[in-house]
């Protein structure tokens, strides 16, 4: 895989690279934020391992930016912050997994080949997903109900691809943990009702039917 690492500390920087360099990958790197935008927005990686604390520009921010600009190269955030408001916000400016420091480096790795995997499949052809007036263009991340753009953040974007492609099928706080975060978090986060909340504003607040369904003790799902 073509990695990026994005990480200022000199230590864990040097055994990050050698790491994944001896896994096969090819290993980029930066050290603050203004050379890993320029970076990401000219070259093609398979994933990001962002730090969040930068000297220039934070990680939360790059996160912003690029997918304000369209761009949806997996990103895997390492923070020392490992509250779940902390956890939200890096997740919500666009972010798709985080790691909190100090890590395990088989984590890291198990961690990274899911966001490259699940990236492979939501290439896939016929990724056009309609739920009566809900229209889901996976290709190109977008989102259309009774004709209206709506949008999402990408992590807002492949919960509702989740949810969506399940249509009909009740799907548990685990399910949804392991598919759309693609690891076993700690079952006492309220991550999943978070975003539930986020996508219902968005998706079914503005319209009278609604698509997203909580199933009392059991999950969610979405159904005509």
């Amino acid at each position: 895989m073509k990695l990026l690492i994005v990480e200022d500390e000199p230590n864990l920087l040097s055994i990050l690279r050698k790491g994944l360099s001896e896994k096969n990958n090819e290993v980029s790197v930066a050290l603050d934020g203004t050379t890993a935008l320029e970076m990401i927005m000219n070259h093609n990686f398979d994933v990001v391992i962002l730090d969040i604390m930068l000297p220039d520009i934070n990680g939360i921010e790059i996160c912003r930016r690029l997918r304000a600009a369209k761009n949806f190269v997996p990103i895997l955030l390492l923070t020392a912050l490992g509250t779940t408001e902390n956890i939200v916000t890096g997740l919500n400016s666009g972010a798709d997994d985080y790691l909190v420091k100090p890590f395990k480096f088989s984590e890291l790795e198990a961690r990274i080949a899911a966001l490259a995997r699940r990236s492979t499949q939501e290439h896939r052809p016929n990724s056009l997903i309609q739920i009566e007036d809900l229209e889901i263009d996976n290709r190109a991340k977008s989102v259309k109900r009774n004709g209206e753009l709506i949008q999402l953040t990408a992590k807002e974007f492949k919960l509702l691809c989740y949810l969506a492609s399940n249509s009909g099928t009740i799907l548990s706080r685990e399910d949804i943990l392991e598919n759309v975060w693609d690891i076993n978090f700690d079952m006492n986060t309220n991550v999943v009702d978070v975003y539930i909340n986020y996508l219902r504003n968005k998706i079914d607040k503005p319209y009278p039917n609604k698509l997203i369904q909580t199933i009392k003790g059991l999950g969610y799902l979405i159904k005509s």
